[in-house]
């Protein structure tokens, strides 16, 4: 099942960044952060469970599940703050619980930590099988009430009744993390929001236009040349010099049009993942491909003018040398084979259809080729993005429900018209999901303003990793910003 490496990573998450996935991550389509087996012999945390229940919004449905957490009360003095770390579209990683630049502002203000995996992702199963019609339990509605159970229940549970929660995510759940002091700020104090695009969009065509501009003019033209010599020889029906040139699974031919629109969104993807967690401190979750840059890459692809394809070529065998793949899988088909799978045994459980649903339904976050400005064609558009989710999860997902459903995000959470105290936004540069977030602080001196941070030369959720002496003097500033921001939140009375 190779197509999994390659092709639905965070869609958004990303991707959560806290998530551990032991073959690929679902926040943008392509290659993205593929996870390795964490050693987690020296990890003290062991699964904790959850009653939860099943139905928020329906007093006459009472069946519970049990959701998976992890708590950490090393660094609790009496009086401190409580952290919430909001999982998302991946499984929850315990690791967590001791790195992460989180830890660092545990021990300096004495919080108790906790980290609650979101339902249907990881081992917190709330339905038997992933079936459509369980799938209607999955929902960032549900999820946040999720959230608003656990800290009640929490708050009775250790007697923390005027204990201040702050709550953390990066990414999808960086979203979560904004949304849950929006929707409850008498139970979450305060929110850090990393990474979080806010604003659910259906074409989100200006993904592949930021990952232009952060790989530079020469690298881009180098992409956009070697893209078109492969347009061409697809055209040409040169199919076995491309799979042998490309390293492909299987030959490509024209008249399968959705092989092709999936083997253009699959390089792309490559590039993408690269751009998006560029420079990422992320090996101590276990993530491969940490070695991959944007340096790397661009200067393998414009070391010789003239030689852009074969460079091209020399690119596609790193970036499956570091990920462990012999070829690079594209065939539709086997994509919608292994999507339609709703077994929790599957590999797509860990994530990759939930995650699609949640697309489906609720954010879009298509990263197509419709935006003129990028090198990686124009063979996957919006219409093949939309089409996924009626041959994976049926016809009536149409257009007009998919455009309803990210209208209604929208209208319930306020997208870029956010409105709610105490909640930063922290956002890198480089990522291309600084786009849908906030980078600015909006309504300054406003008991509603909006915080924000934009970290120059700085991928997605770079700024929850562990520091290191590498970091940028940037990073470290912004770190020192989201400190102080705290302190001067838990001063503020709830």
């Amino acid at each position: 099942m190779d197509w999994i490496k390659s092709l639905f990573y965070a869609l958004l998450a990303i991707v959560f960044c806290c998530s551990d996935v032991d073959s690929w991550k679902i926040f943008h389509r392509g290659r993205g952060r593929v996870y390795s087996e964490v050693e987690t012999n020296s990890i003290d945390n062991e699964d904790e469970w959850f009653e939860q229940r099943l139905d928020h919004f329906d007093v006459f449905h009472n069946a519970t599940w049990n959701q998976r957490y992890f708590s950490n009360s090393d660094h609790y003095k009496p009086g401190g703050p409580v952290f919430l770390m909001i999982g998302g579209e991946g499984p929850a990683n315990p690791v967590w619980m001791h790195q992460g630049n989180w830890i660092d502002l545990a021990k300096k203000f004495n919080a108790y930590l906790f980290y609650l995996e979101h339902r249907f992702y990881g081992k917190s199963h709330p339905t038997q099988s992933l079936d459509v019609s369980y799938l209607a339990y999955l929902s960032s509605e549900q999820a946040l009430s999720d959230l608003a159970y656990f800290v009640t229940k929490m708050k009775a549970k250790l007697q923390m009744k005027k204990s201040r929660w702050i709550a953390f995510g990066g990414s999808y759940p960086g979203n979560l993390a904004a949304w849950a002091r929006l929707k409850y700020p008498h139970l979450i104090h305060a929110a850090i929001a990393s990474s979080a695009p806010v604003q659910a969009k259906l074409n989100f065509k200006d993904y592949l236009a930021s990952v232009s501009i952060s790989l530079g003019d020469k690298c881009s033209q180098a992409i956009n040349i070697a893209t078109k010599e492969i347009e061409k020889r697809i055209l040409n029906n040169e199919r076995k010099s491309l799979r042998k040139d490309l390293k492909l699974c299987d030959d490509i031919y024209l008249k399968e049009t959705n092989d092709v629109s999936n083997l253009f969104e699959t390089l792309a993807g490559n590039f993408e993942g690269i751009v998006q967690y560029n420079k990422g401190n992320r090996e101590f979750e276990g993530a491969k491909g940490t070695n991959l840059t944007i340096d790397l890459i661009c200067n393998t692809l414009t070391l010789y003018p003239g030689k852009e394809y074969e460079q091209y070529q020399d690119v596609t065998r790193i970036i499956l040398e570091a990920y462990n793949q012999s070829c690079l899988d594209f065939k539709y088909s086997k994509m919608l084979k292994d999507m339609r799978k709703t077994s929790w045994n599957s590999s797509v459980s860990e994530g990759g259809r939930q995650w699609l649903y949640q697309t489906c339904t609720e954010f879009g976050y298509y990263q197509t080729s419709d935006n003129l400005n990028q090198p990686f064609g124009k063979n996957f558009s919006l219409e093949f993005s939309t089409k996924q989710c009626r041959d994976i999860f049926g016809k009536k997902f149409t257009d007009s429900s998919i455009k309803d459903g990210i209208k209604a995000t929208n209208i319930n959470y306020g997208g870029l018209s956010f409105k709610a105290s105490r909640v930063l936004f922290v956002n890198g540069a480089i990522d291309p999901w600084h786009v849908l977030s906030f980078t600015k602080s909006v309504r300054p001196g406003k008991e509603n303003r909006v915080e924000a941070i934009l970290i120059p030369n700085t991928s997605h959720c770079a700024d929850m990793y562990p520091s290191r002496d590498e970091d940028t003097n940037e990073l470290k500033e912004a770190r020192q910003v989201i400190l102080q921001t705290i302190s001067r939140w838990l001063k503020k009375k709830a």
